[in-house]
This record gives C-alpha cells, structure tokens and sequence, in this order.
C-alpha cells in the first residue's frame, strides 16, 4: 500500500468512473485498475462494485475511502510542516540579549522577524555578554545580541555580524555638580565613584570604560560592580557612584539620573548578533535574513 494507490481510490470514489479517474490523475486506465486491484488484493476485500456500468464503492470500500482521506490530509500537513520548517517559516528560535539592547534594537528585530516568520517561536533571555558565549557553545542559545569582541578575541566557533552602534555617556545623580555640564569632559569623572559592569561578564564594555578614563589620566575608582543595567542606573540614582553606559540606556527614564554627552566623544560601542560558525538552523538562516534585509546598522 502506497500513497499513489490511496489517492487512486479516493479519486475513485470521486469520479465513479475508471476513465475520469485517470484523466484526473494523469495516467493510463489500466493504471488505475492496478492500483485498485492491488489494493483489493492486499487487504482481501472488494473495494468497488464493477457490476454496474457505474463503478460504486462497496460498504468496506466507502470506509477505507473515508480513513484514506484523512491519511492523505495528514501526509499533506507532515509535507508542508517538513517544507515550511526547512525554509524556516516555523520552529524555535532561542535568542540572548544584553540589556541595552531593549530600549531599541530587540524590538526593531524582533518586529521584523515576527512579521517575515509569524509561525516561529522566539524565546529571549537576558544575558550578559561572556554568559551568551556559554550558552551559545552549549547549545542552549541559537543566537546573541552582544557587545562587540575585540577583532582578534572572538571565540573560536562563533562568528557574527554587527547590527547596532551605540555611543557611550556619563550617567550621573541628578543632584551631581557635574550634571548641568554637556558635554562632559572624561577627565572631569577623576576621583568619582564609579558603578561598572564586570569585567569577566561584559569585557567590551568594561574595557572600553577603562580606555576611556586612562586617555584621560586616571583609573576609575570602582566602588560597585552590577551585571544589569537597570541595576547600575538605579545604583547610579541612589548616589552610589557614576558611570559609563550606552546611550540607549537613557531610554529606562530614570528621574534621578542624568545622562551627559562625554568629551572627547568616544568611539560607538558596537552590538553583533553572533551564533555558531556553520549552524544549519533554517530558524537561525532565517533571523539572519530578516536582520540583513533590514536597514544598516544604526548609530545613536
């Protein structure tokens, strides 16, 4: 029994005739009499009443007919989940982000890929950088939104691509005399307090702090790590200390704190969307489109 010989006899039972049965199917007559004596055969009963100049299906033949109907309905629906997985219009799709990636850029991808693949599942987890590399070799992350690895230290097996820009800036407590100053001279942060995100979790970010402050002739005094930013600008709005941050940060609209432009303005702090080097993921090749085809990466 085959999937030919099921369609033959539900058309068939369709038609009631062996020769507009096989018009619409495109075959010979005697094809379609093979199919159905073959299957006659197999199962041990009659199918067809032929004793007419009507062929009609018998009482076990209109039984198998309807069963064969849903069998064909499934094979289709398993063809078109195959076909519609391998272009990656459905599945799963596992994504890390850094925080400041919410304010503008998640929503602006994950906008475009939902609307490009409906029929996909994107489940995201907030992860600092270092921990989305763990993920990502473990296996438990398809992709990551990350701050950008020196040229020469992205891990073996990964690769990516930049998607965002983003300038740094000074957040300081709203009561902080050198809030009224824009833009801020970096030297001006001497001796402050600083909060930073930790180094073995966020080493782009936190190294490029650290260049900042020692162009400028000092070491910044840390007096708190934090691995969130939400969690560094609420330290920041406390008094705890200054910092260091994304632009886009600013968008959490914290009323105790205020964000000043630095001077020198530093170099954009560069976003990449990473995955495995050589991942076959259909989902994964799809999110890759959707990003590609969206606009160069942006600057703030």
């Amino acid at each position: 029994m085959n999937l030919e010989q099921l369609h033959c006899v539900v058309v068939l039972a369709e038609e009631l005739h062996f020769g507009r049965t096989a018009r619409r199917l495109g075959v010979r007559q005697p094809t379609v009499s093979q199919h159905v004596r073959r299957l006659e055969d197999e199962l041990g009963v009659s199918l067809f009443d032929r004793s007419t100049r009507e062929v009609t299906p018998t009482a076990a033949g209109r039984a198998f007919v309807a069963e064969a109907r849903h069998a064909l309905r499934y094979v289709e629906r398993a063809r078109s989940a195959a076909r519609r997985t391998a272009r990656g219009e459905v599945g799963e799709l596992s994504l890390g982000f850094v925080g400041s990636a919410v304010p503008e850029l998640l929503p602006r991808l994950l906008r475009g890929f939902r609307r490009a693949r409906p029929g996909v599942e994107v489940r995201v987890q907030e992860l600092p950088s270092a921990r989305q590399v763990e993920e990502l070799f473990a296996g438990r992350l398809d992709m990551g939104i990350l701050h950008a690895f020196e040229a020469s230290s992205m891990p073996e097996g990964l690769t990516g691509e930049e998607v965002f820009r983003d300038a740094l800036v000074a957040a300081l407590p709203r009561r902080h005399p050198l809030a009224a100053q824009a833009p801020l001279p970096v030297s001006a942060l001497a001796g402050e307090p600083f909060v930073l995100f930790p180094r073995h979790l966020g080493p782009a970010l936190h190294d490029r702090v650290t260049r900042l402050t020692r162009a400028a002739g000092f070491e910044p005094r840390v007096v708190q790590e934090a691995a969130h930013m939400q969690t560094i600008v609420g330290l920041v709005a406390a008094e705890t200390g200054v910092s260091i941050v994304p632009r886009t940060v600013a968008h959490l609209r914290q009323p105790d704190v205020e964000f000043r432009r630095l001077a020198p303005e530093p170099e954009p702090l560069s976003m990449w969307l990473v995955w495995r080097r050589g991942e076959a993921s259909p989902v994964v090749r799809a999110f890759r489109a959707v990003v590609t085809d969206a606009e160069a990466p942006r600057e703030r």
